[in-house]
């Protein structure tokens, strides 16, 4: 019976089919955004409304770009759960675009904050723009390093000795998992949004503002990990080789290190980021290694 209603609330909320729709309607409502935060910058610049000193969101028209991409960013952690019961390393790179998209809105939030003048090293919004800069290059690079070793991985699994049908129980485990997460970060989602704007009066909104990266995120990272840990829990059942343990352990370390991004700015911030990518990169490239190994000897 729970397997069945669980089959039904799956094919309800990760089908291909909900899929599509949710990419049309995350579109729309993309689109829709930025129009009308276009439309508040030309309100403020023809000063037809007020707004608080200090809210740089509505100071130019580039500034406008960080709406929509709020709201790609929520279509990714849709995509998240949904590639969860295809494949691990899936998953995982999901969560490493995830945060790239996150430092690529940073950027546009950055542009608008620019002073173009000759202390650019000295000026502290000019600095975020160039460690995000630098940073989101390093970890698109990183990334595609990334699918590629993903790829390799893919075609030695086809020659694995595990059983069909342990196979299928796993995906079925991770499928199950999938279905919880949806109404989980719905509500965190909520919960976080709503709490955000309560919490917020309009005379400390700018100050508010600047934290606006770690609204849901810094929770939902700290879900990831738990979903991680559940990962390399279940992948026991059907598996003790000491690389796969690694891989997974590896994987949740690294969530954990993107997870502590939230908690600092700045360099530091960044040098987070980079490396939560890096090391799963190398764990991965390490796992294929010795994989590889395995096959030839």
């Amino acid at each position: 019976m729970i397997t069945k209603l669980n089959a039904l609330f799956y094919s309800l909320v990760l089908s291909e089919t909900v899929k599509n729709k949710v990419e049309r309607f995350i579109l729309i409502v993309a689109i829709i955004s930025f129009l009308a935060h276009l439309i508040t910058i030309y309100l403020v610049k023809s000063q037809l409304i007020v707004i608080p000193e200090g809210l740089n969101f509505f100071d130019s028209p580039i500034a406008a770009i960080y709406t929509p991409f709020s709201f790609i960013l929520i279509y990714e952690v849709y995509l998240l759960i949904f590639y969860l019961p295809r494949s691990i390393t899936t998953y995982i790179g999901k969560q490493y675009e995830i945060i790239t998209l996150i430092v690529i809105r940073r950027i546009f939030k950055d542009l608008a904050n620019l002073e173009l003048n000759s202390d650019w090293f000295d000026i502290k919004n000019d600095l975020n723009f160039t460690y995000d800069i630098i940073t989101a290059l390093l970890l698109f690079f990183m990334i595609y390093l990334f699918s590629l070793e993903r790829q390799k991985l893919h075609t030695s699994n086809k020659s694995n000795n595990l059983a069909a049908t342990q196979i299928e129980q796993f995906i079925a485990i991770k499928k199950f998992m999938a279905t919880i997460l949806v109404p989980i970060f719905v509500g965190i989602g909520l919960l976080t949004f709503g709490g955000w704007i309560f919490q917020n009066t309009p005379e400390n909104l700018s100050i508010a503002l600047k934290d606006v990266n770690s609204i849901f995120f810094d929770e939902f990272f700290a879900i990831l990990i738990i979903v991680d840990v559940f990962l390399l829990l279940f992948s026991f059942f059907y598996t003790d080789q000491f690389h796969k343990v690694i891989r997974n352990s590896g994987f949740i370390i690294s969530t954990i290190l993107i997870r502590l991004s939230f908690s600092v700015d700045g360099l530091l911030n960044n040098c987070l980021i980079i490396s939560s990518i890096a090391f799963g990169l190398l764990i991965l490239w390490i796992h294929n290694r010795f994989e590889k190994n395995i096959h030839t000897v």
